[in-house]
């Protein structure tokens, strides 16, 4: 029918039709040598232009028997131009979700009409719409990625809307995500469909139902932003589920800001990452700023649930993936307060390596971006108190209960995702004993059913700053609760150098109660095992009477063994009181050399409020009744 080949000009198309050509038609760099007669009976305009002959300035004579006919703006280039003069040539033109928009421009612009010719080009692309591509979101998606060329005339036309309205209703009528997908439909311009079939000629749906929903996810993505803002907007505008606007969005940002699926590029090999390059060039700067700050304000709120996508939960990961993109292209406040919100209405799922964002601030000297996570946290706990508020307004008690119970392994959650952001950040040389207080008391003491990490991270801060004054230091140690500290964490802190004396002396007193009352339970456990066995053999049967005879000899062996216990307890109190002593010595005898003074400075230095005396033990006594100084002075 035809072969293309090189000219003075570019390229020229000639029709093989064994007649001699008589019009020239140029279509960008291309001409194409055609015949008049099958153009005029099909087109208006060509009609028009033809018949006009050289009183129309877009005619120009170029030989005697030809005529030269410029097209400059016609819309889709010269393929598309060269499927039209096949259609006019009464040759069958395949037509696909791809090239129906630009078909349907190029009958518009030549006029081929109903009211021109039967069976014109505007009917049959105007049918393979309403029949294939707008029952399909797959193929809508297409056809509407297509019309990005073709501005003005698919806008004027209403193609884009029609795109855009199909996308929004398919997805709107559809629950399920993985019918979201149509089928992958090549048609003729007959109408034939030549899809392809499943083995056996059975379709499989169920089978490819996720791979589907993640191909039209990936079809939407390829967009550009105005048609993509569109597309969501128009989502958004009918109240379609937050599942299918979150996993799009997710979809798109991952596809169209570079860096933000870094984890996942060993999954690409080298030939795919090179299409996908040529085929999406990287966005400028201020681009990626706006597509970034689309993204971010079309996400649902934080107080919506979770969508689940084909990929999986949406993680907070990818949330904080974005907001280190935001941080890096300097985004706006806005946006980048509602991604600290949004992730702080989901921190329970996130991990130190989430938290541990690079600074990217000229004016901030720390490694990591603490400022931010203080945020976080700080939106964290206003959204636990609007919780608790609305709970407590609109629920009855047992569901209240569940929703308490749900806050509080929410935040003991955060608080120990707190104390290792503390322990990783305390080496930072450049983080000030303020915002290290600031940090360990953003969460309430609550969250924390021990201290031993909060005393980790203060260890690891005292250690990485020793110059800081002794006040820096006792601020930082006050952090800590010495009553929440387990026996290993007194024990260690105890023999710590690094700590002030004042902490050392505070967490001994807290450790010798911590035995004491372990001592006095053990004792009060014994006695109460020793009564109720007598009771037991007083009111028993000569049966039972029997069966304790035979348990009698294991009931002492545990009494045995418990009394053991209460003797290694006391011995190690008795080691405790002998350090205690031997303490309270040394600091009564740097008082004897000091003047008094210099006494009253060292006691208010120490902040004791308790009596020295509290560290002689008992037996079976918890605390030791208080004595006066005077008597203390004496005994010593």
């Amino acid at each position: 029918m035809a072969a293309k080949k090189a000219s003075s000009s570019g390229q020229a198309w000639f029709c093989t039709t064994g007649l001699p050509t008589d019009v020239v038609i140029e279509v960008g760099d291309m001409s194409f040598h055609l015949h008049k007669f099958p153009l005029m009976s099909k087109s208006r305009k060509l009609h028009q232009l033809i018949a006009d002959g050289e009183e129309d300035d877009e005619i120009e004579e170029v030989e005697e028997d030809f005529q030269h006919i410029a097209l400059p703006d016609f819309p889709g280039g010269a393929d598309i131009f060269e499927a039209a003069a096949k259609f006019c040539y009464g040759v069958k033109v395949e037509i696909t979700a791809c090239s129906v928009a630009a078909l349907r421009c190029a009958a518009e612009y030549l006029e081929m009409t109903e009211e021109f010719a039967e069976e014109n080009l505007v009917a049959k692309t105007e049918r393979f719409l309403d029949q294939s591509v707008l029952r399909s979101s797959r193929d809508s998606v297409k056809a509407l990625k297509s019309c990005e060329n073709l501005h003005p005339m698919a806008e004027d036309l209403g193609l884009v809307q029609r795109f855009v309205d199909s996308i929004t209703a398919l997805a709107s009528a559809t629950a399920d995500l993985s019918s979201l997908s149509g089928r992958a439909v090549a048609t003729l311009w007959n109408g034939i469909d030549y899809g392809i079939r499943r083995k056996n000629g059975v379709r499989t749906p169920a089978i490819a139902s996720a791979a589907a929903a993640d191909s039209w996810f990936d079809d939407l993505a390829t967009l550009g932003l105005p048609f993509y803002r569109r597309v969501i907007s128009a989502m958004k505008d009918k109240d379609l589920s937050a599942d299918v606007i979150e996993c799009s969005l997710i979809s798109y940002a991952k596809r169209s800001i570079p860096g933000l699926s870094r984890s996942n590029r060993h999954q690409t090999n080298a030939n795919t990452a090179a299409a996908t390059s040529a085929s999406h060039p990287m966005p400028s700067e201020t681009e990626q700023k706006e597509l970034l700050e689309t993204i971010i304000n079309n996400l649902p709120h934080s107080n919506e649930k979770i969508s689940s996508c084909s990929s999986g939960q949406v993680t907070t990961r990818f949330l904080f993936g974005l907001l280190r993109t935001a941080n890096i292209l300097r985004a706006s406040e806005d946006s980048r307060t509602v991604l600290e919100r949004k992730i702080a209405s989901h921190l329970e799922h996130a991990t130190l390596d989430d938290l541990l964002m690079p600074s990217y601030s000229y004016l901030v000297e720390t490694l990591y971006d603490v400022d931010c996570v203080e945020r976080i946290l700080s939106y964290f706990l206003e959204e636990l108190e609007a919780t608790a508020a609305t709970e407590d307004s609109a629920k009855d008690g047992s569901e209240e209960g569940l929703q308490m119970c749900n806050d509080e392994n929410k935040l003991l959650m955060a608080g120990k995702l707190m104390d290792l952001f503390l322990s990783e950040t305390a080496s930072d040389a450049n983080l000030k004993p303020d915002k290290f207080c600031d940090l360990a008391l953003a969460l309430p003491a609550m969250a924390r059913v021990f201290d031993d990490g909060l005393y980790r991270s203060v260890d690891v801060y005292l250690k990485a700053h020793p110059r800081i004054s002794d006040e820096e230091r006792e601020r930082v140690c006050r952090v800590m609760d010495y009553q929440k500290l387990t026996l290993e964490a007194c024990t260690h802190a105890a023999q710590n150098e690094r700590l002030p004396l004042q902490a050392v002396v505070q967490v001994l007193f807290f450790e010798q109660l911590q035995l004491r009352r372990a001592i006095a339970g053990t004792l009060m456990a014994t006695e109460a095992s020793e009564h109720e066995e007598e009771s037991t053999l007083a009111s028993t049967t000569n049966e039972r009477r029997e069966r304790s005879a035979w348990k009698a000899p294991s009931a002492i062996r545990e009494n045995q063994v418990l009394r053991l216990d209460m003797d290694s307890m006391r011995s190690r109190v008795k080691g405790l009181e002998r350090e205690c002593s031997v303490l309270r010595k040394a600091i009564e005898r740097m008082d004897r050399r000091a003047a008094a003074s210099s006494r009253g400075m060292l006691v208010r230095r120490l902040g004791c409020k308790f009596s020295t005396q509290v560290c002689v033990s008992h037996h079976r006594s918890v605390v030791a009744p208080r004595k006066s100084h005077r008597t203390t002075t004496e005994m010593n």
